[in-house]
């Protein structure tokens, strides 16, 4: 009888064994965690590495994606706190592409502080990641094949980081911006907003007035160099996100100074529900912009 049963679960098995087969072929990019020396910092950075399917058979070089994580996180939110797991796998399959999540510190907001050594994270993305990215992996070495993104903290540091370095981006996007650094515009309870003020306070210096405290390090103060970069750029922001009214700002300046851009607006908060939809949308645009470059790989 023994011998029976065990027959009798065989094709299960063996169908069970199939499906495992399938699924590790659907989902086969796989995650390289990297650290990257800085010099300008003097330590060592982490960032995750994803690497489409098609990386290891193809000879060709791959356009990158920089994906920042937002305030409070760390390199590896991208990859573990998004409800599906697997975003970031898919997305790198799907467009064949490589995905490079840096860390950005806790609350750096991604610029170069005057005043704080160890929080130079334009710098070290724009150099010293680049640079060990394109060292290490089959890249495009280009401003063509590269494009940043990220959400809220992220989202502030990817049009800031762009528009300082045009010639090293073709396409900036931002999911729920900080794209006014003047925390009296968020809508948050009045500790967070003098917490966050602190901190850029102690990054950047007292505020140079009440209404536009540090108007060289945030979004809405570098309209014209954004228009001036050329970039590709595509934001978006909840409706019931604390950021709303910063995204609408920018959204209205950009098109008073006549600088091409893609708005969204949507259902949902500051949350990773939200940012898991928008990353599928802003990775159309991108791809849209890998093919008017001529670097996306079919």
């Amino acid at each position: 009888m023994a011998l029976k049963t065990q027959k009798s679960f065989l094709p299960l098995i063996l169908l069970c064994l199939c499906f495992l087969i399938f699924a590790n072929q659907a989902i086969a990019a796989k995650v390289d965690t990297i650290q990257v020396a800085s010099q300008v910092m003097q330590r060592k950075i982490k960032a995750a590495v994803v690497l489409p399917a098609s990386y290891k058979k193809n000879k060709k070089s791959f356009p990158v994606l920089y994906l920042l994580h937002g305030g409070t996180g760390k390199y590896s939110d991208w990859l573990s706190k998004t409800p599906d797991k697997t975003l970031l796998h898919r997305m790198a399959d799907t467009y064949n592409l490589i995905i490079v999540t840096p860390d950005g510190g806790p609350t750096s907001y991604y610029f170069d502080s005057p005043l704080d050594k160890n929080s130079q994270y334009e710098t070290f993305i724009s150099k010293e990641l680049i640079g060990k990215i394109d060292a290490s992996y089959k890249t495009i070495k280009d401003k063509k094949g590269r494009l940043i993104a990220g959400l809220s903290m992220g989202g502030h540091g990817a049009f800031y980081i762009a528009t300082k370095h045009p010639d090293l981006f073709s396409a900036a996007g931002s999911m729920s911006g900080v794209m006014n650094i003047n925390t009296a515009t968020w809508k948050v309870p009045a500790e967070f907003a003098q917490s966050r003020a602190q901190n850029f306070a102690k990054l950047l210096g007292p505020p140079q007035n009440e209404f536009s405290p540090y108007p060289n390090y945030t979004a809405v103060g570098l309209t014209d160099r954004i228009k001036a970069s050329g970039l590709k750029l595509i934001f978006d922001c909840g409706v019931d996100d604390f950021l709303i009214e910063p995204n609408r700002e920018l959204h209205r300046l950009l098109l008073a100074n006549k600088t091409s851009h893609e708005y969204i607006e949507r259902p949902g908060g500051h949350t990773w529900d939200y940012w898991q939809n928008a990353l599928s949308d802003q990775m159309l645009f991108m791809h849209k912009v890998l093919q008017e470059n001529g670097v996306a790989i079919q």
